[in-house]
């Protein structure tokens, strides 16, 4: 669920219990505290925090040394909370970033137009953002790094499984059961506020060899050997 779509549900109501399952509910002011956090609503994070997007950057430039990179996000995530955390951990890398802007509203088109930017802006890896609208476009998200042959890191399985080079991601299964979990215990009589969030541990790290080979790209072999899974 979109951040802005939560904090909706929020101000409609402080009585009907919500479950969601989002990136950063303290961030963007859903709730104030993970293990308790009160009121109506409970659910899952998704979000890894600053070490999960410290990470994601961290292997895209361990597969492809002093890359200038893209990061390919929407407006409002590159102005907000992800964006700031994403230039300040680029900071500390010492590497080169820049946008590449997929408009107010993560549209086909949009992917089309951010395409251009890739070679105009000199990118050689990209880094595509944990907005879930990069799954609903997944072919798109992927083609855009594909078609350029330019290795690129992604937020989620499915992107990995439809031809994406590599990602670092939450289980979202694993998020939804928990979450399923959680409805059953407020079925049951539990309040939303009293039931802790839940905040994954396990993060795989997925590397596609099919897609490397499409770009004519090697993982460095120390890379690969920490991979989670390897999809052939």
């Amino acid at each position: 669920m979109r951040p802005p779509l939560s904090l909706a549900f929020k101000s409609t109501t402080t009585t009907i219990p919500i479950v969601i399952v989002v990136a950063d509910p303290i961030a963007f002011g859903i709730v104030s505290s993970l293990s308790r956090p009160g009121g109506n609503i409970t659910g899952s994070t998704v979000d890894g925090g600053i070490e999960m997007i410290a990470k994601r950057l961290s292997l895209l430039l361990e597969a492809k040394p002093n890359a200038r990179l893209g990061y390919l996000a929407s407006r409002g995530n590159w102005n907000g909370v992800e964006g700031a955390l994403i230039m300040g951990t680029a900071r500390r890398a010492s590497a080169s970033l820049v946008h590449i802007d997929l408009g107010n509203s993560i549209t086909e088109q949009a992917y089309v137009e951010a395409a251009s930017k890739l070679a105009e802006l000199n990118v050689n890896a990209l880094l595509v953002s944990d907005e879930p609208d990069q799954i609903a476009h997944k072919e798109a998200a992927v083609a855009i790094a594909t078609n350029a042959r330019v290795p690129a890191m992604y937020a989620f399985r499915d992107l990995a499984e439809a031809g994406g080079l590599m990602a670092y991601c939450v289980d979202l299964p694993d998020a939804f059961r928990y979450a399923a979990k959680q409805i059953a215990e407020i079925l049951h009589g539990k309040l939303p506020g009293d039931i802790p969030f839940f905040q994954p541990t396990f993060f795989p790290f997925i590397v596609n060899l099919k897609a490397a080979r499409q770009i004519g790209f090697e993982f460095p072999h120390p890379l690969l050997a920490r991979a989670d899974e390897v999809i052939e």
